[in-house]
């Protein structure tokens, strides 16, 4: 409800109450309340807040249209996903590239629509301009952009407007989608990655080479979390510590300041008791077992909110620092774009 100001500490979104979710796009947010409905706001250029109006930026959280028993939320570019408590997914927003998933790649879409063919979700994730769904039967359904085999079917690299499986991959018990590439967490502790490589987010410790199909990302085990941002990439392993890999041009793998790119997980410097993980565009996140918020990387716009001077990439920050006024935090969300 502000002056459009960016912020370099935590400030209170207007009118929200017993929220249990949230998710944030390239220039939108949304939040799911304990009765099921979803909120956004933001720009709307291409109708991502699903309000039904017109296409109107919003200072304050206005509700999306149409949308009841919804328990998981997902926000990619300029889209938005809804996972409903009888297993369907809804979409709205930017479809040009088939992200809605809806059997058709059109313009956008201001009010909810149900993506074809998924029934048994119980995740969603979202990408740039691409989505994913982990069916109950723990596989993995991917749908919209697929320039560098971010759908993982294996195909010829072509835009898929309805959902297809995911080639080769069971056990999957979580799922995150960064700007081209995608991860799957199974159920064993190892991480499996497909899509676009280019620096290295991968993680498989080879040539940069992008991938149509799931290879295992290298070294890591015993890891209970995933996210990503748009090319880098984190895992939260059993032990509360942090792993990153990928691209680390403003230090958003937080290891040792040198800001060279990784093609295998290196360890994220001084974090232990981590619950929680989160990627940006190029900033991490993740939460303590203490309730409080630690953040590294780009920092052009305030976004690790620690209230220092931010702006310039001398000012990003290749090591965690703590997010000022923040305590008792149980969820994070960055784009996963």
């Amino acid at each position: 409800g502000g002056t459009n100001t960016n912020q370099p500490i935590p400030v209170t979104v207007s009118s929200l109450t017993d929220i249990v979710a949230v998710a944030s796009g390239q220039d939108h947010s949304l939040a799911l309340k304990n009765d099921s409905t979803v909120w956004s706001w933001g720009a709307d250029a291409d109708g991502q807040l699903g309000d039904g109006g017109t296409n109107t930026n919003q200072s304050t959280p206005v509700q999306a249209a149409n949308l009841t028993g919804v328990i998981a939320i997902a926000a990619g570019s300029y889209h938005s996903l809804a996972l409903k408590s009888d297993g369907t997914v809804w979409s709205w927003g930017f479809d040009g590239s088939g992200q809605l998933g809806n059997g058709a790649i059109s313009t956008s879409q201001p009010t909810p629509v149900q993506v074809s063919v998924l029934t048994g979700i119980i995740a969603i994730a979202a990408g740039h301009g691409h989505c994913l769904a982990l069916k109950n039967d723990s596989t993995v359904w991917s749908w919209g952009w697929d320039k560098y085999g971010q759908l993982g079917d294996g195909g010829t690299n072509t835009n898929q407007a309805t959902p297809v499986a995911v080639a080769a991959l069971t056990g999957i018990k979580a799922i995150v989608a960064g700007y081209g590439h995608s991860l799957a967490l199974k159920s064993d502790g190892t991480v499996w990655s497909w899509g676009r490589d280019f620096y290295g987010q991968l993680g498989d410790g080879a040539g940069n080479t992008n991938q149509p199909t799931p290879i295992a990302v290298a070294a890591l085990t015993g890891i209970s979390a995933i996210a990503a941002g748009w090319n880098h990439s984190l895992a939260l392993k059993n032990n509360g510590t942090v792993s990153s890999w990928g691209l680390d041009y403003n230090g958003q793998l937080g290891n040792d300041g040198s800001f060279s790119n990784q093609t295998t997980p290196v360890a994220v410097a001084t974090l232990t008791g981590i619950t929680a993980i989160a990627g940006g565009e190029a900033h991490s996140l993740a939460v303590k077992n203490d309730g409080t918020v630690w953040s590294w990387g780009w920092d052009k716009y305030g976004q690790l909110g620690d209230n220092a001077t931010y702006g310039a990439l001398a000012d990003d920050k290749p090591t965690p620092v703590q997010v000022i006024s923040l305590c008792n935090v149980s969820l994070i969300s960055t784009p996963s774009i």
